[in-house]
């Protein structure tokens, strides 16, 4: 911090800014000290400035393939490192390097590690090589899987690079601080200090054009919580100036509407200040961090005049598109170059003695050792991971070398390989792999021994590249056992919404980190009625509405998740989930993959959909969902009794969950069962509803009732029909049971209410393909899907639009009319 007053070698901070009843909190330190933390901030600008250049020209030499750095943002981010305490989160994008080194979040050798893609979690703790240089990351789990305490340490929520996709998640970062301040449960110590910490975010200025930012921006003004957002302005957006990216070049201006007045408790503060000004910088984030951490006020620090040294990336040069002008004043005003200047200006007297921070002699010093230290931690992750590569290459090159008599073409490709002047994995695996086609005919012990040394090199490269797209901890979602609702004589029969209502009624008792948040959601207790009452039992932090916002509803159960809490984001209707495919797909489905198991956020996201009236209120774009979502479990469930079993086995998973409520439910009756919030529902576990011999009918959702009344016709027209409903979209069938009736049927047909091709396809390729079940197959398989539009709400749109029980009789007669027209005579 900058200190104004000095009395007997003591520097005092005492009141910064004139506002009434606010403080900063009296700070005392020795000029030694004093002086030690400013030359302690220009050696780590100076080393994350070295990390750039060196960066840049590691890939113009082609020992990386791209590079993205935060040159130029230094001072800023060494401000906000200030006031960045151990339990705080921070949500940002690629440009952060500084504020990660300030931390100690990354290393020389971490950072250059990930810009050569090591795969080592060891050596690249952020991503294992799994994300492009620049995108830091904590990690927040132990080996296990089970939390860290992360209260011991600082956080960093793993950066995406969609640059205002981290904006959504920031808001449930911030919020969990204002959870657990009510919230307590056993084990919260590790997430939560009385929810005193805060979420502090970063954003080019430029992707504030975002609706992200907006979104985000708004809701926290709304909910007053503790989150400081910086915004790195250097005036462009990549090449496109400022202007014309918003309505107003100032973003300030811009923001003006969202200052809070005196007393309300509504809006948030706004600061700006300039990135090259190193006292204002200090005195800007000791402002921004005594607003959110004491008053749980958000905070816009507008950081202008950012220079980028060395441009956007190693993707071109900004000469091409800055003025003569514009890059004379980005040298005369470098941050650190400035920086310099201040240090070099600053003296005081103190007892009459003069003292200074530093010499120009001292300085010089400090940049030759930040030089040294970056070229020493470069050569050291460069060695490392090409260690990783010529261990392979001895593993394999003699296994290769002892066959080459076996084929002559065997030789070609070991010269080939040994002209490769910077071999990667992939020349050893296709030398391999090349090698193993050749030689197919052969069954030497050499070549045995090459395949087998494959098999496990291949196994262990599966992980480093492919591993954790899901848990892998004893808490991933296959793992939790069964039980089976208990049904009695006392058992009632009620609204399946009564069902629901109950089970999380259990829910909430059970779980105290347990909340759920949505459109109507707390107040009515939802537009169906499932958690009438639930929020004047539970309160309206647990049970809470939020405005109609749906990307940062979602934002709000991945920031909270990642804290430990277990939040139930609901949207409101299938239709509307839409808003939040772009977070659920770059952001929540990725979590565990691109940390490599080190984070999680194990968020529900509840909906209702499937077959009703109306274009928004009646869509099924589950293809969408499941191409776009792998990382997430989909469950569709037929009832809602089943819907509550998938909420009891998600709440005890570590994994994020998609739950899909039959809208057309609510109101059909189900019988209670007596172990409410103790049952569950396998994921990946499908349920033959009816037994049947010559066809199998897989469906879900709500489409199974139509299908089982279709089934039920059939049998009357001599057709036994087997129902299979799914339960599970992803994970899929993983006991291979539909394989199994078809083996028995001979006969298949998929039943969605999706588009042609769409969900039908994804069955139809695990079915077939990954079961083998076209081994089978006496006919063609069908599917019978929608039409390519949204239903109409026009009386009867529905059935006119959607696979009816005529449509699904008809077409499997169909089948059986084509096998035997004299038994099935055609109907048409």
């Amino acid at each position: 911090m900058i200190f104004t007053k000095i009395s007997q070698k003591i520097l005092y901070l005492s009141k910064l800014f004139d506002m009434q009843s606010t403080y900063i909190e009296t700070q005392q330190i020795s000029f030694q000290d004093f002086k030690s933390s400013i030359l302690n901030d220009y050696r780590l600008g100076r080393i994350s400035r070295e990390m750039s250049y060196l960066g840049r020209r590691e890939v113009l030499t082609g020992k990386a393939k791209f590079g993205i750095f935060g040159d130029g943002k230094e001072l800023p981010q060494l401000a906000m490192a200030k006031v960045f305490r151990n339990g705080d989160f921070r949500s940002g994008y690629y440009r952060d390097q500084t504020f990660a080194l300030a931390i100690d979040a990354v290393s020389v050798e971490s950072f250059f590690a990930q810009l050569y893609a090591d795969t080592s979690v060891e050596r690249e703790p952020a991503s294992a090589g799994r994300q492009m240089n620049g995108h830091y990351a904590t990690r927040s789990l132990n080996a296990d899987g089970s939390w860290k305490n992360l209260m011991a340490q600082k956080n960093i929520s793993s950066d995406i690079s969609p640059t205002a996709g981290q904006m959504p998640r920031l808001l449930g970062l911030a919020q969990a601080s204002k959870v657990y301040k009510s919230v307590k449960f056993d084990g919260s110590e590790k997430f939560s200090k009385d929810g005193n910490e805060v979420a502090f975010g970063t954003i080019g200025d430029a992707s504030t054009a975002e609706g992200h930012f907006w979104e985000t921006l708004n809701a926290a003004c709304a909910l007053q919580v503790p989150m400081i957002v910086s915004i790195w302005d250097d005036g462009y957006g990549i090449s496109v100036p400022t202007q014309n990216q918003r309505a107003k070049a100032d973003i300030s201006e811009m923001l003006s509407g969202f200052q809070r007045n005196e007393g309300e408790n509504q809006g948030c503060e706004i600061i700006q200040v300039k990135a090259w000004d190193y006292p204002a910088l200090m005195e800007a984030y000791a402002k921004a961090e005594h607003f959110a951490r004491y008053e749980s006020v958000p905070v816009v620090i507008h950081v202008t005049e950012v220079t980028q040294p060395q441009g956007h990336s190693t993707s071109g040069s900004h000469e091409r598109y800055k003025s003569e002008d514009r890059l004379s004043w980005e040298a005369e005003f470098d941050g650190l170059i400035k920086f310099r200047e201040w240090i070099l200006d600053y003296s005081i007297e103190i007892e009459g003695n003069e003292e200074v921070l530093a010499t120009t002699e001292e300085l010089d010093s400090i940049d030759s050792e930040a030089k040294k230290l970056v070229k020493d931690g470069q050569k050291k992750a460069w060695e490392s991971y090409q260690k990783t590569i010529s261990d392979l290459k001895s593993e394999v090159l003699p296994l290769v070398e002892s066959i080459k008599n076996q084929n002559s073409e065997i030789v070609n490709l070991i010269e080939t390989f040994n002209k490769i002047i910077s071999v990667s994995k992939k020349d050893v695996f296709q030398l391999v792999r090349k090698t193993l086609l050749l030689t197919r005919s052969q069954n030497s012990s050499e070549r045995n021994a090459l395949k087998s040394k494959y098999e496990e090199l291949l196994k262990i490269e599966k992980d480093n590249y492919s591993s954790h797209l899901y848990s892998e901890s004893e808490w991933k979602a296959t793992n939790i056992k069964e039980i089976k609702p208990i049904f009695s004589d006392f058992s009632e029969e009620v609204d399946g919404r009564v069902v629901v209502r109950n089970n999380f009624d259990k829910i909430f008792e059970k779980y105290p980190q347990s909340l759920v948040f949505g459109e109507d959601a707390g107040n009515i207790g939802d537009v169906n009625q499932g958690l009438e009452g639930l929020q004047e039992k539970y309160g309206d932090v647990r049970i809470a509405d939020t405005g109609i916002r749906e990307a940062t509803i979602l934002g709000q159960g991945i920031g909270m998740a990642m804290r430990g809490l277990r939040p139930i984001a609901e949207i409101q209707y299938l239709d509307y989930i839409l808003y939040c495919l772009q977070g659920m797909s770059d952001d929540l489905a990725t979590v565990q993959y691109r940390t490599k198991g080190g984070q999680k956020a194990p968020v529900i996201i509840r909906t209702r959909g499937h077959r009703l009236e109306g274009v928004w209120h009646s869509g099924s774009p589950m293809a969408g969902i499941l191409n776009l979502s792998k990382g997430i479990n989909i469950l569709v469930p037929r009832s809602l009794t089943k819907a509550a079993g998938f909420y009891n086995t998600m709440l005890q998973s570590d994994e994020p969950a998609v739950i899909v409520e039959c809208l057309n439910g609510y109101r059909l009756k189900e019988k209670q069962p007596d172990n409410l919030g103790e049952f569950t529902v396998p994921v990946g576990k499908i349920e033959v509803t009816k037994e049947g011999s010559d066809v199998t009918l897989v469906t879900y959702g709500s489409t199974w009732r139509v299908v089982t009344e279709a089934a039920n016709e059939l049998e009357k027209l001599g057709i036994s029909a087997e129902v299979i409903d799914i339960q599970s979209l992803i994970p899929f069938d993983l006991s291979r049971e539909i394989a199994e009736s078809v083996k028995k049927t001979n006969r298949l047909v998929v039943i969605d209410e999706d588009v042609e091709g769409g969900t039908s396809a994804f069955i139809l390729q695990q079915i077939l393909e990954k079961q083998k079940a076209f081994r089978y197959l006496d006919s063609d398989p069908l599917t019978i899907s929608a039409e390519n539009h949204r239903p109409a709400y026009a009386s009867d749109g529905d059935y006119f639009s959607k696979p009816s029980a005529d449509d699904i009789v008809e077409k499997v007669y169909q089948l059986f009319n084509e096998l035997n027209p004299t038994k099935y005579p055609g109907i048409y």
